[in-house]
């Protein structure tokens, strides 16, 4: 998938927007992402899914980078461990 990714506006009744949340939750993804990945199982099990879709980012939170403010060998303010 190329370009910015698209926001749709979706009305749900409660009940369900409640349901797909718990399911959410249980599988460690956002409500928004459990809809995309309902949307691409169903649309790949009709034989619908483009080529060249992207994956998916994985389930759950990312794990923590250098980037992140992790330090490496896990020494904080350039102390030597020991």
């Amino acid at each position: 998938m190329t370009g910015e990714r698209k926001k749709l506006l979706l009305r749900l009744d409660p009940a369900v927007h409640d349901a797909l949340a718990r399911w959410a939750a249980d599988e460690l993804r956002s409500t928004n992402s459990q809809i995309e990945f309902l949307l691409r199982r169903a649309l790949s099990e009709a034989g619908r899914l483009p080529d060249g879709v992207g994956r998916m980012r994985p389930r759950g939170r990312p794990r923590k980078t250098q980037e992140d403010g992790e330090h490496e060998g896990g020494a904080d303010h350039g102390e030597a461990p020991g």
